[in-house]
């Protein structure tokens, strides 16, 4: 059942049955109660409505209502309905919180506008109330991890519990997921923050080099290495070593890795002495680490030492939500970094984007959203969105229709910066209406505000 948008409330059956005809010509989902008990009854902090109540009522009158619906969240708006003339019981009742009261008979175009507009401070009061508890997890410092869907969502939950500890984590995921921007996410928002976060992709370093690379080496220590250096693992000393393509990784230097995981000190190239690092290791792979380490292409005992939680991060085909949101913001950031205006895709391209498989993931999806703020609707053009995927067809009418909906919304929400007003006169909806598919497609609309 829709959640009421109005709870009406008086003890005359006749006017109840007249209010609930009005409300639902208008579009206002309505539950219409006798007594002011029975709408008690029905609301609580979350209650996303307003309350209509008369005045003259046995047992609980209409101020009475009004005490304890501002008991239970003073931010619901109520209304009161009095009598003609009863100017002290108006003033009353705007004295003890009400919203606003109106006089019987009421004018029906005065009363729907009140109701709208006491509608639109209720929801006002719902999202400010919604972000304020936001306020922790958007205040931390560093990358926020965007995308709503319930694959993001896992990997979020598995992650935030370990931001406090030290504990070395294993990203698995195709090339281009955003392995690295998970790593910096974790790094930044840690007790290391403060410290280095230092990043080595270790299949793009020759073999004769990795060493030096992470251990630093000191001067002598081979021909060329006319003076010191430290390597990534000293210079990330307090803070997150980031290791890439880890399975690249030579066999012969494993065992030097493992040894400085268990024993937290190492040696330079070329030196006798060792020198204690506290480094997390946040390690990278997109391969199988344990297949690999029981063909013997992988070290088993330092898979189990950076295996202490594996996070799998799923690919963009498989969060096919969070592209719209994903793309507007990559938008912003290529906006603001070539001095650019953002034109908001139309719902044409924003269902391309959804129909398209993501070979690169959201690397492939960042490219396409600096193209597009360079050169417009010519980006897609120059891609392989324009074409529908291969398995398009595999949806089925429901879904395809669910799917074109969200992106329409997202893509009016993403034209109109958020703004429910002009959003739904975009789309040519009521407002209860763009309301009820929001929260049925997990849209806020403080995500698409600049």
């Amino acid at each position: 059942m829709t959640e009421p948008a109005v709870l009406f409330v008086d003890d005359d059956a006749d006017i109840r049955r007249v209010m609930a005809q009005t409300l639902a010509l208008e579009d206002l989902p309505a539950e219409c109660l006798a007594d002011g008990a029975s709408a008690l009854a029905r609301i609580n902090p979350e209650f996303e409505g307003v309350v209509l109540c008369d005045y003259n009522m046995p047992e609980l009158d209409g101020l009475a209502v009004l005490d304890r619906v501002r008991a239970i969240d003073d931010a619901i708006p109520v209304i009161i309905l009095t009598g003609q003339g009863d100017i002290s019981t108006a003033v009353s009742a705007m004295q003890k919180g009400a919203y606003d009261f109106i006089e019987k008979p009421f004018d029906h175009d005065e009363l729907m506008e009140l109701l709208r507009h006491a509608l639109e401070k209720r929801q006002l009061a719902l999202e400010n109330r919604r972000l304020k508890a936001q306020v922790r997890h958007l205040a931390k410092p560093g990358p926020r991890l965007l995308g709503e869907s319930k694959a993001m969502q896992r990997v979020i939950a598995t992650i935030d519990p370990l931001l406090g500890t030290s504990a070395n984590i294993l990203l698995r995921g195709e090339t281009g997921a955003g392995k690295d921007a998970i790593a910096r996410y974790i790094h930044e928002n840690s007790p290391r923050r403060q410290q280095n976060y230092v990043a080595i992709n270790c299949g793009a370093v020759p073999e004769n080099l990795i060493e030096s690379e992470l251990f630093g080496h000191e001067a002598g220590a081979f021909t060329g290495a006319d003076k010191r250096r430290i390597g990534k693992f000293e210079h990330a000393d307090g803070g997150t070593l980031f290791l890439d393509e880890v399975e690249s990784m030579p066999l012969a230097l494993q065992v030097k890795i493992l040894r400085v995981l268990e024993e937290r000190r190492l040696e330079r190239l070329g030196s006798n002495s060792s020198v204690a690092v506290d480094v997390r290791v946040v390690a990278a792979t997109k391969a199988d680490l344990k297949q690999l380490s029981e063909a013997g292409e992988f070290r088993a005992d330092l898979y189990y030492r950076l295996h202490v939680v594996q996070v799998d991060i799923p690919p963009l085909r498989e969060r096919k939500e969070d592209i719209p949101l994903l793309f507007h913001h990559f938008a912003l950031i290529a906006a603001a970094r070539y001095d650019r205006e953002t034109v908001p895709l139309d719902a044409t391209q924003a269902a391309q984007l959804m129909q398209y498989d993501w070979p690169g993931n959201v690397r492939e999806l960042r490219n396409l959203a600096e193209r597009y703020v360079l050169l417009g609707a010519l980006a897609f053009e120059d891609s392989g969105v324009a074409m529908p995927a291969a398995d398009a067809g595999r949806q089925n009418l429901a879904e395809m229709v669910d799917a074109f909906e969200r992106t329409a919304i997202i893509s009016a929400l993403n034209a109109n910066r958020g703004s429910l007003k002009d959003t739904m006169e975009q789309l040519g909806v009521a407002r209860k209406t763009l309301y009820d598919k929001m929260k049925k497609h997990g849209l806020d609309k403080s995500d698409f505000r600049e």
